[in-house]
C-alpha cells in the first residue's frame, strides 16, 4: 500500500450527523452499524463511492478526518475491485478527528461536485 494519506472521507448523511454535533462522536451510518465498522473513502474514492452509494441524494455531509487522530482502530482492506479502505472498528468517530466539513449533494447520474480541499 502506498503511505497512508493525511486525510481519509465520510460520507454521512445531515440527519445521520447531527446528533454528533451534540454528543461530540458521531456514529455512523446504518450500513456503518449493520457492518461492524465503519466505511471510508480516500480522495481517489470518493467519486465512486458517491456514484454507487449515494446517487440522486443532496442533503449529505462530507466529513474529511485525519488518518493519524484514529489510531489502531483504523484498518485497510481489501473491498470494491481490490482496492484498500480505510475501515474504523473502534466504535465512534470522536468529532476532534474531523479537520473539516462541507455539504455536498449526488445528482441522479451519479455526479458530484467536490470541495476543493479533497487531496
Amino acid at each position: 500500500m502506498s503511505p497512508m494519506p493525511d486525510l481519509i472521507y465520510k460520507i454521512a448523511t445531515s440527519a445521520s450527523f447531527a446528533p454528533a454535533r451534540l454528543s461530540g462522536q458521531y456514529q455512523g451510518m446504518p450500513i456503518d452499524a449493520a457492518d461492524g465498522y465503519m466505511h471510508f473513502s480516500t480522495a481517489t474514492q470518493l467519486a465512486e463511492t458517491l456514484r454507487l452509494h449515494f446517487k440522486g441524494q443532496s442533503d449529505l455531509v462530507l466529513l474529511a478526518v485525519r488518518t493519524a487522530d484514529l489510531g489502531e482502530g483504523l484498518v485497510w482492506e481489501p473491498s470494491r475491485g481490490g482496492q484498500l479502505f480505510p475501515h474504523l472498528y473502534s466504535g465512534a468517530l470522536p468529532l476532534e478527528a474531523i479537520a473539516w466539513e462541507e455539504p455536498i449533494s449526488v445528482d441522479g447520474e451519479g455526479n458530484c461536485t467536490l470541495p476543493e480541499a479533497v487531496q
